[in-house]
């Protein structure tokens, strides 16, 4: 039995549009790496954390949090030390915390002989996003951990249904290189909506599950539509509009905040319309003078993985 594991954890684009909290998706070309190790000292320590300036202490970590929650569930006698090597930026908008809570949790279940459910890891891994935003969501963990779409049907209980990915989608992100605080792009979200709004929400987020199961790459982009979140944090990233505009012109199926931003995503039939997307994209933040970062990703049906 080995003591010691090395893990990709990938990068998640959450809401996807209408599923506020409640749908993600993984990415298979970006994600943080890390290094988990069974030892006999009781608790988590963060014994490196390479990429991003972040806290190392363990309660102020949110590896070490979502970790701490895996331990104190556990019959395990001892500990664990983690080393983060961290490629997602944080506040980057498409899942860094969540990468590493989810990638703390995956690996400590692996090295204790997987005594937890993959929605056992979900719960102690939204500790992280607790941490990290003020609120426990799972639109970011589930799909990590589970791999490609995923939705979560409820909080209490916690359910998690994984939706299968048509074989030629592909995601583009672009990455603005300024930092939208999940905590704060939350706090400016209407806690009420109309029942005109609601039923708008609800038929496009079951026209986009529905165009995932069939493979219906039209249905799935007359779907990518957010009438609620998007109209209020689309302000805090500047020139949200015209990507996404001149996304679709440029063959997009829809585009939408990845997160809570400021990254945009896009979705897009095959590598070729993704490219031409991600240039669309490109031009828009050149013209700007912001600068950038662009993924262009299958999606990953795998989730977290050993390397």
């Amino acid at each position: 039995m080995t003591d010691q594991i090395k893990i990709f954890c990938p990068a998640t684009i959450a809401n996807i549009s209408c599923g506020f909290d409640v749908l993600g998706v993984a990415l298979d070309s970006v994600g943080d790496e890390m290094v988990v190790r069974k030892v006999s000292e009781k608790g988590i320590r963060i014994t490196k954390l390479i990429g991003q300036d972040l806290p190392m202490e363990t309660e102020k970590n949110v590896a070490g949090v979502a970790g701490l929650a895996l331990l104190a569930a556990s019959d395990h006698d001892g500990g664990f030390e983690i080393e983060i090597y961290k490629k997602i930026k944080a506040g980057s908008g498409i899942g860094s915390s969540a990468a590493s809570s989810t990638g703390a949790v995956w690996a400590m279940n692996e090295l204790l002989d997987r005594p937890f459910s993959k929605v056992d890891l979900v719960k102690f891994a939204m500790e992280g996003e607790r941490l990290a935003s003020g609120v426990a969501h799972a639109d970011n963990v589930a799909p990590a951990l589970f791999g490609g779409f995923t939705l979560v049907r409820s909080y209490d209980p916690l359910d998690v249904i994984p939706i299968p990915s048509p074989s030629e989608l592909y995601a583009t992100v672009i990455h603005p290189q300024i930092e939208v605080k999940t905590s704060d792009s939350r706090s400016i979200l209407r806690t009420k909506i109309t029942l005109a709004q609601g039923i708008k929400q609800w038929g496009n987020v079951g026209g986009l599950v529905a165009g995932l199961f069939t493979s219906d790459y039209d249905l799935i982009g007359r779907s990518l539509v957010d009438h609620i979140v998007e109209p209020i944090r689309s302000i805090l990233i500047p020139g949200f509009h015209d990507v996404k505009s001149d996304a679709i012109k440029a063959g997009a199926l829809g585009c939408g905040i990845s997160g809570s931003g400021p990254s945009i995503f896009a979705f897009g039939k095959g590598v070729d319309t993704a490219q031409k997307v991600a240039q669309s994209m490109k031009e828009v933040y050149k013209n700007i003078g912001i600068a950038y970062d662009v993924h262009v990703s299958k999606v990953n049906i795998e989730g977290i993985r050993r390397i």
